[in-house]
């Protein structure tokens, strides 16, 4: 249920609204907003997954546009750097390197090279010192990643779902929300304390009184004390985490939830925000809220560099488990994707999109004063210019990212060749439930109805038998002692064990001699 404070904060979020806008713009202008358009969907469930490309996963798998392949049967595709050129190759293990590739705003823009795609193992050498470029070329199959590739195969697959904008997580994170990046072009958590002037689906979703959860692995106490001080110790904790190395965790613990690339508030918080096992809980007893955001433990299982992939891929299986086998299942649609591409290559040009508004792209690199000096004291100046350097408009999309649509109503074995993005998701939403677009890049979206049948029984009603990933999650953890159970039930620490620092024997940097 919707409380009456979630309607007020709503109702302040939306303040500079045109409501007579509004009305013209529904889906469905003769019906009241909030209407649902949808009755055969009553949940949509979120799970978006971090940084992988198209290619990266899918190249080949020989379903969807993928790698070209040559008459030794592996792809073509290649780059140049300083060392001569690079094809792409198969890696040799699912641990990936840390820092590279880079999805940064100049790398990203770098790779892209206008529409050539070749500046891919270039942009590690521009912006990431001393790091092999030979890495964005690397893949990875279904002998590594059985479950997506059974999902892919089984569920339709989008083999033109572009990430939002040529940049890294946490724009592409806001354009999911609120249809904009509202300007911002990284992931530094001081330039994270605004709010869109047109809100965020969150804000629409309460004016109407529909249920939304942002599940997580924050610890609830760690999650409430941060939204109680959000936007101040945002920059705090960022200057801390420079000062003393041990409070980095804390200082990204800050933005381990997607609902807060906005800033969320603490009533809200309170609210919305769940552990993931709540999600488990409510999935298998069939109360699921109207729209899930499910996060993976962006410390250990979003696929992030330097995770190991098949931790990601055993945590989302879990997730797509649980739904399919929920008893809310006949009414549920959820949209397995990807943030970003991660740096690692892709064939595919991203297209021009619709800029969203009139904010521009802005970075910290046009500060000036003290807190350019600040930001040169921590060390922080050089890495911004690193990242952030480089033109760009929110006018073309980012790199294509994997994406498949779960449901009874799913297509069997489609592929859909659409283009979409994050924006799609939003209108999807829109349009069950009749509201208006946040802004222009929502309003032009598509909505991924051409991957399901609601006018068919549906054809998964049953839901079909997919490969197990190579890795369950949770993974097993060592048995610890009674005070540090006491100490993990009561918030005190994570539950999850950091990955260790040594490196797996097959963690190399080379090829799958085999490939």
């Amino acid at each position: 249920m919707v409380s009456p404070l979630d309607r007020i904060g709503a109702h302040w979020h939306l303040r500079r609204r045109d409501k007579t806008s509004d009305a013209d713009r529904l889906p469905d202008p003769s019906l009241p907003a909030g209407t649902d358009r949808l009755p055969e969907i009553a949940h949509i469930v979120v799970l978006m997954m971090e940084n992988h490309s198209f290619d990266n996963y899918f190249g080949m798998l020989g379903h969807g546009d993928g790698f070209t392949l040559g008459a030794d049967g592996q792809p073509t595709a290649t780059n140049t750097g300083k060392s001569g050129e690079t094809r792409a190759f198969r890696f040799g293990s699912t641990v990936q390197h840390s820092g590279v590739p880079s999805q940064s705003w100049h790398a990203a823009h770098l790779q892209f090279a206008d529409g050539a795609n070749d500046g891919f193992v270039s942009s590690i050498e521009q912006t990431v010192p001393g790091g092999d470029g030979s890495l964005a070329m690397g893949y990875w199959t279904a002998e590594d990643l059985p479950f997506y590739a059974g999902l892919a195969r089984t569920f339709p697959l989008a083999d033109r779902w572009y990430s939002p904008c040529l940049g890294p997580t946490f724009p592409n994170r806001r354009f999911l929300l609120a249809g904009t990046a509202n300007g911002l072009i990284d992931d530094v958590p001081l330039g994270m304390i605004d709010y869109p002037p047109n809100g965020t689906i969150f804000d629409l979703l309460d004016r109407h009184g529909i249920s939304w959860t942002n599940y997580h692995h924050v610890k609830p106490f760690r999650a409430l004390f941060k939204r109680l001080f959000a936007r101040g110790l945002r920059g705090i904790g960022l200057a801390l985490a420079n000062i003393f190395p041990s409070l980095l965790n804390i200082a990204q613990g800050n933005l381990q939830y997607t609902a807060n690339v906005y800033p969320l508030g603490a009533w809200r918080a309170l609210r919305h925000l769940r552990s993931i096992d709540r999600f488990f809980t409510q999935a298998a007893s069939g109360k699921l809220p109207a729209v899930s955001i499910v996060d993976p433990d962006f410390r250990s299982c979003s696929e992030e560099n330097p995770q190991d992939v098949q931790l990601g891929e055993g945590f989302a299986a879990a997730v797509v488990d649980a739904v399919m086998h929920g008893p809310g299942w006949p009414q549920t649609l959820l949209v397995w994707l990807y943030d970003e591409h991660g740096g690692y290559y892709d064939h595919v040009p991203p297209p021009p999109a619709v800029e969203p508004d009139t904010v521009l792209p802005r970075s910290l690199l046009t500060s000036g004063g003290p807190l350019r000096w600040l930001l040169q004291k921590l060390g922080m100046w050089k890495k911004l210019q690193a990242i952030d350097t480089g033109a760009g408009r929110y006018d073309r999309y980012g790199f294509r990212v994997p994406a498949v649509v779960v449901s009874p109503y799913a297509k069997p074995g489609y592929v859909s060749s659409t283009a979409y993005d994050h924006t799609s998701v939003l209108k999807l939403i829109e349009q069950k439930w009749n509201l208006p677009p946040l802004t222009e890049r929502d309003r032009a979206a598509v909505a991924p109805l051409d991957m399901i049948d609601l006018h068919a029984p549906p054809a998964f009603l049953v839901p079909p038998t997919l490969p197990a990933p190579a890795t369950a999650w949770p993974p097993a953890t060592p048995a610890v002692s009674r005070r540090v159970r006491a100490a993990q039930a009561a918030g005190l620490i994570s539950r999850t064990i950091p990955p260790s620092t040594t490196p797996r024997p097959d963690a190399t940097a080379t090829q799958d001699p085999t490939t």
